[in-house]
C-alpha cells in the first residue's frame, strides 16, 4: 500500500479513499477521448486489484464490441476487459503484491488509461452508432451545437 500511496503523492493525479475504506484508493486518470477514467485500486493480503469502468453496455452490435475487446485483450499486459451483470465493460486485473513497485504502478496507470481511453470512440461507434446518428440529426435539424459529436462528423454527417 505504501508504494501505491507514494506514487499517488508524487503524481498530479486526483485520488481519494474509496467506499471499501483505507485499502481502496480511487484514482482519476485524465484522458483525451474519454475525459476521465475512474480507477479503483484495492490492496488485499496477497494482491493489488485494479478495476476501471470503460463504457456502458452497448445498445447494438454486441458481438462486434466483444470481438474488438477480446482482440485488445491479447496485447494488454496485466489487465483484461470484463463485463458485469448489466453488460457494462470494465478493465480489471490482479497483481501479486510482491511484484508491485513504483514503476509498475506508473505503468499500470498507463495500461488502464490506454484500455479505457484509446478505444473509446471506436467502442462508441460500434455500440451506439444508431443513437449517435439520431442525436446528430436532431441537433442539425434544431440548430444545436455539434461540439460533443465533432469527432464523429465524418461518419455521422449526411450530404
Amino acid at each position: 500500500m505504501s508504494t501505491v500511496r507514494q506514487v499517488l503523492q508524487d503524481s498530479e493525479l486526483e485520488w481519494e479513499h474509496g467506499a471499501r475504506g483505507e485499502e481502496e484508493l480511487v484514482v482519476t486518470l485524465p484522458g483525451e477521448k474519454k475525459l476521465r477514467t475512474v480507477t479503483s485500486l484495492v490492496v488485499g493480503e496477497q494482491a493489488l486489484s485494479v478495476s476501471a469502468f470503460v463504457i456502458r453496455n452497448a445498445d447494438e452490435n454486441h458481438a462486434e464490441v466483444y470481438r474488438y475487446l477480446l482482440r485488445r485483450n491479447l496485447r494488454m499486459p496485466w489487465l483484461a476487459y470484463a463485463i458485469d451483470a448489466s453488460g457494462d465493460v470494465y478493465v480489471t486485473g490482479r497483481i501479486p503484491l510482491g511484484a508491485v513497485t513504483a514503476e509498475l504502478v506508473d505503468q499500470l496507470f498507463g495500461v488502464v488509461l490506454d484500455a479505457a481511453d484509446a478505444p473509446f470512440n471506436e467502442l462508441l461507434l460500434l455500440g451506439f452508432r444508431s443513437s449517435m446518428q439520431k442525436e446528430w440529426d436532431w441537433r442539425v435539424k434544431n440548430g444545436e451545437s455539434l461540439r460533443n459529436l465533432e469527432a464523429f462528423r465524418s461518419v455521422l454527417e449526411h450530404d
